[in-house]
């Protein structure tokens, strides 16, 4: 039998509840699987969550896009879908061509040798500090990450400005803005043309001169990966800087600890994947066929939610998991989702979360929150703080 979560799920969306939708989500694990008014299943428990980021039979081509029409921010300005929005065989190959300058096995050293850089910024963020008040989302979980993903892809630090504006009408708005995507689409479709012409040792670069096995990418695949690596790239870790940071506010002892134990960032780290997520759901998933699962059928085409944030805190998973303690033994998380649209960026997201910690730690010595619950983003799909303003001394 499938139960209505239509108004449940309607809360967990409105801005109201940004601050905190945890105990929403316990009540939607009431129901694993459940359906809205519109016709959309939402799926809110680790195990189905789990089986489903596994299922051939889920696609990540919504019907609309595959009808021709969609909101998908890529579409919207005529480039074809990110590998986010594909599934096999075409998936694969865009995801391999994506990864070949970044990771293994084709660029091992790629994140590890970022370390050294990372440091430097997370040191020089922290020096630029004022001495009473710092807004730590402004003035160090958002500027870290995008000097990192600039440095990678080869998008000059110096138009930070323009595609922050074109990126935030893209991700705050009811609707993506048209025109700020075509802006920042046109914004990159000039800076791939330029490392076309003359590649640097970027990532955009490599992208656009690697001949391997699969070819090359078109130039409207490359500014759509662009648009991708670029949003994705620094958009999820603020969060997790963000959300990281507040549970050190909050909760001292894991300051006290992480001082006398600079090792303990990495469990930490995890267990904010788990608590706490950047991403608290995927919405354009769609059933390819009928899919039996907790105790009732999804029917082919209908579209389904991933409430990932829901999952990692199912109690059948996961043992008191509202409790944050990173001295539990480590349990599976979807931080990063799973299944073959598992994050590409993870390594990366983990070690500038990481490092970020490791050198904030010490400047947050007597620190206090000037705001509790501060102010939250509008998106329930990509939650953090808008602002973190604390008080130093």
């Amino acid at each position: 039998m499938t139960t209505s979560v239509s108004s449940l799920f309607s809360a967990v969306l409105d801005p109201v509840n940004r601050h905190d939708p945890y105990p929403l989500y316990t009540s939607l694990r009431r129901t694993p699987v459940g359906v809205e008014a519109d016709g959309t299943y939402v799926v809110s428990t680790f195990r189905e969550i789990s089986a489903l980021l596994h299922d051939p039979r889920v696609s990540s081509v919504e019907r609309d896009e595959a009808a021709g029409g969609s909101d998908d921010i890529h579409r919207l300005v005529g480039l074809p879908p990110s590998f986010l929005r594909q599934d096999p065989p075409g998936h694969d190959r865009m995801r391999r061509l994506a990864m070949r300058p970044f990771g293994p096995p084709h660029s091992p050293h790629r994140v590890a040798d970022l370390q050294p850089s990372l440091e430097d910024i997370a040191a020089g963020l922290i020096n630029e500090f004022p001495s009473s008040t710092v807004d730590l989302v402004d003035q160090f979980a958002y500027p870290l990450p995008v000097r990192v993903i600039c440095t990678l892809l080869g998008v000059p630090l110096a138009d930070e400005p323009r595609f922050r504006a074109w990126i935030d009408a893209a991700l705050t708005a009811v609707l993506p803005d048209r025109g700020a995507l075509g802006d920042l689409a046109q914004y990159l479709g000039d800076l791939v043309d330029r490392r076309m012409a003359e590649p640097g040792d970027d990532m955009l670069s490599a992208l656009a001169t690697d001949d391997g096995p699969d070819g090359r990418m078109t130039r409207d695949e490359l500014v759509s990966t662009a648009m991708l690596l670029l949003i994705a790239g620094h958009e999820t870790t603020v969060n997790l800087i963000a959300n990281s940071s507040l549970i050190l506010l909050r909760q001292p002892l894991w300051r006290e600890r992480m001082l006398a134990d600079p090792g303990l960032v990495v469990s930490f780290v995890e267990e904010v994947l788990r608590f706490d997520p950047p991403v608290q759901m995927l919405t354009w998933r769609r059933a390819l066929s009928d899919i039996p699962i907790g105790g009732t059928t999804i029917p082919k085409d209908a579209p389904i939610t991933l409430v990932l944030a829901a999952g990692n805190r199912d109690p059948e998973h996961c043992t008191d998991p509202d409790r944050f303690d990173p001295d539990r033994r480590q349990v599976q998380h979807l931080g990063f989702g799973d299944g073959i649209h598992y994050c590409y960026g993870a390594p990366l997201a983990r070690l500038e979360a990481q490092l970020a910690l490791r050198a904030l730690v010490p400047a947050l010595s007597g620190a206090r929150l000037l705001e509790d619950p501060p102010q939250y983003r509008i998106s329930a799909v990509l939650r953090g703080p808008r602002h973190l303003r604390v008080a130093l001394s």
